[in-house]
């Protein structure tokens, strides 16, 4: 019969063994280790172990300490705190370096746009545009303005773009818009100079009196386009603009008539 485990603890000193030794060299042995556990129990006196209560005060977690999600809470708050007081002694102090508003001149046609994304890296980050109106470029007569249309293609609109900046009563639109725009390169610094030296090129070209372009007309097939696209009046037949015909085309373009031709309506109509 098995006994449970408290039983057999209760019952430990009876049925304990022991040991019977009959010699005298058990017995010998014995009675010198008394003596000798003595000998090698011997601790030399050691100055107190001090336990600075303080240190590990802050190590205990606390019965009342709150948890993990109230402490991120708690935080959130003490930085709205920390910016509210920069709002409320700091943004005074900018007031030193207000500076009034003055409107660019003509020595400053060209608009700068930039993109971006709240100091977070973003490959559009870098791009540059550059928006001019046609009347304030420094352009000789009104054969370099005719020619610069035509150099600068679909880059030249009537109107101003929507994202330039530009307000519709603002003067300098009567010859249109050019706009250019540049994210070849990883710096923006190296793509609005690219931007800037393209346009001061188109500049030297217009200016050049040797050829004017006079015989070409300006493309505008981008304009129309985008306006039969936008869907908003201007795609329906005969309002945008009207139907080409011969006389749109410049006359060296046109095939020379043949004599019989000249012949035939020459005696019609006498």
């Amino acid at each position: 019969m098995a006994l449970a485990r408290s039983c057999r603890a209760a019952f430990a000193p009876i049925f304990s063994s022991r040991q019977l030794h009959t010699t005298s060299t058990l017995f010998a042995k014995k009675a010198a280790t008394p003596a000798a556990a003595k000998t090698r129990r011997a601790v030399p006196d050691l100055e107190p172990f001090t336990l600075d209560e303080d240190v590990l005060e802050d190590q205990l977690p606390a019965e009342d300490d709150a948890g993990e999600p109230t402490h991120k809470y708690l935080q959130q708050q003490r930085n709205m705190l920390y910016y509210l007081r920069l709002i409320e002694h700091e943004m005074p102090k900018l007031v030193a370096y207000r500076k009034p508003f003055v409107p660019p001149d003509s020595s400053l046609p060209l608009i700068v746009r930039s993109i971006s994304y709240g100091g977070e890296p973003h490959p559009a980050a870098a791009k540059r545009t550059i928006v001019v109106p046609v009347a304030r470029l420094p352009l000789k007569n009104e054969a370099a303005i005719h020619k610069f249309k035509v150099l600068a293609g679909v880059r030249w609109t009537p109107d101003a773009p929507t994202d330039a900046g530009v307000n519709a009563e603002e003067s300098g639109g009567e010859h249109g818009y050019f706009k250019i725009s540049c994210e070849d390169f990883p710096k923006a610094a190296m793509n609005l100079k690219w931007a800037s030296d393209t346009l001061d090129r188109l500049l030297a070209t217009a200016n050049d009196s040797s050829e004017t372009f006079a015989d070409i007309p300006v493309d505008t097939r981008h304009i129309e386009a985008r306006i039969r696209k936008a869907k908003k009046g201007g795609h329906i037949y005969g309002r945008q603009t009207h139907r080409p015909s011969l006389q749109d085309f410049p006359k060296e373009w046109l095939p020379a008539p043949k004599p019989q031709a000249i012949d035939e309506a020459g005696a019609s109509s006498t």
